[in-house]
């Protein structure tokens, strides 16, 4: 089953504030994308959910992932370095879909670090 995450301000609907979308674009964000997912404020949840599900026990098949519970998710991601989180990946075969690299795990941590920062919840699509 596919998934896409995506950044929002409110559970039902898919809306960022300029300032939010600004927050993305300076961060430089590169996630692996989806078949509408991709930027940013979005990637394919599907590539990163078992690493994630791993490190902080929270998957990311959620239809709402509410700002507490993704502030939670960058405090735990925040605990590896980029590298140590590649290694898991490496680990558990998981770099179908993906560059696979300590950048790409930095670009993850980057991702809910803007989102905690913001107060943003993530939205899951599949």
């Amino acid at each position: 089953m596919g998934l896409d995450n995506f950044a929002s301000q409110v559970p039902d609907d898919l809306v960022l504030s300029e300032e939010d979308e600004k927050a993305f674009e300076e961060a430089g964000i590169e996630l692996c994308g989806g078949i509408i997912s991709g930027g940013g404020s979005s990637f394919r949840g599907k590539v990163y959910d078992t690493l994630i599900e791993k490190v902080t026990n929270i998957s990311l098949y959620s239809k709402w992932l509410c700002p507490e519970t993704v502030k939670l998710i960058s405090q735990r991601l925040s605990k590896y370095t980029p590298e140590e989180l590649f290694t898991i990946r490496k680990n558990m075969h998981l770099l179908r879909g993906s560059t696979g690299t300590a950048k790409e795990m930095a670009n993850l941590q980057k991702f809910f670090q803007v989102c905690a920062e913001r107060g943003l919840g993530i939205i899951g699509w599949w």
